[in-house]
């Protein structure tokens, strides 16, 4: 069965771990995930079952929303509530300089990854060195803050959506923030909104032709050969500049790379979506 669709993760159950949920409930064996959420957060989850695991790197996904509650005077090493070692109590802040802080993070912003994150070091993941209590040499990492902006502050918990680019970790820019703000902070709650036009939906089935961050190319020549995956030749392509293209058939779907003049497939005979509800 190719399915694609959007779960809503629950808490404390980890990205990973949750597809033995998916594969019982849509029996299934093949099963996989875009853009890992942490144990604590909830919220979008792009998944897909059979060929269609094959197209997440291709799927536009940004930018990214999140909403988040920042605990102030909380300190955490692992910047979320799982080892809470400190929490200290702090007068309020003028609600006015919260809003400042949150608008002085627009825009590119460089800084250091969580040491207890799924980033990996040599292979391995920096939580898994972190929690064996090795050193973690983390580098700065850039991601674009496209907007931010305060919905509720309830001292000592500040709660903000942020709309980022891919690949950001909201823990680290929740500790920038208390860090700006000269308190300790950490992230009590995450929920990610979307990623690019992917969100939840009580699971519904997509067309993965609406969501593919590709162009489409109209292929001249007979569609049997896509269909049967044979040698592809550049003079039956509408469009001949280098690139990667989608290309569609009544059946299949194939995504080719043209590279100086030359055709080759990244994915071919992806079947078509059929809905469900039809």
């Amino acid at each position: 069965m190719n399915r694609l669709f959007v779960v809503n993760k629950p808490i404390f159950r980890s990205s990973n771990g949750y597809m033995g949920h998916i594969k019982r409930k849509y029996n299934t064996k093949k099963v996989g995930f875009s853009g890992t959420l942490d144990p604590f957060a909830t919220g979008c989850l792009i998944v897909a079952t059979g060929q269609y695991t094959k197209l997440f790197n291709y799927l536009s996904k940004t930018a990214k929303t999140y909403r988040a509650t920042l605990w102030l005077g909380v300190n955490s090493p692992t910047l979320d509530i799982e080892k809470v070692d400190s929490i200290k109590s702090l007068e309020p802040f003028d609600t006015l300089q919260i809003s400042n802080t949150l608008d002085s993070f627009i825009g590119e912003l460089s800084y250091y990854p969580p040491k207890y994150s799924a980033k990996k070091i040599n292979g391995k993941r920096a939580y898994e060195l972190a929690r064996e209590g090795k050193k973690v040499e983390m580098k700065p990492i850039t991601s674009t803050i496209y907007s931010i902006k305060l919905l509720n502050y309830n001292h000592p918990f500040l709660h903000f959506e942020v709309e980022v680019s891919e690949g950001t970790y909201i823990r680290s820019l929740g500790h920038l923030i208390a860090d700006k703000l000269g308190v300790d902070g950490t992230l009590s709650s995450l929920h990610r909104v979307n990623e690019g036009k992917f969100h939840f939906d009580d699971e519904i089935a997509l067309d993965p032709l609406k969501y593919l961050n590709i162009p489409f190319n109209n292929y001249l020549g007979d569609d049997e050969y896509l269909e049967l995956g044979k040698k592809l030749s550049i003079e039956y392509f509408e469009e001949k500049s280098d690139g990667f293209y989608i290309i569609v058939t009544t059946n299949f779907f194939s995504i080719i790379e043209i590279k100086d003049s030359v055709v080759s497939y990244k994915l071919n005979r992806q079947e078509r979506f059929k809905d469900p509800n039809v």
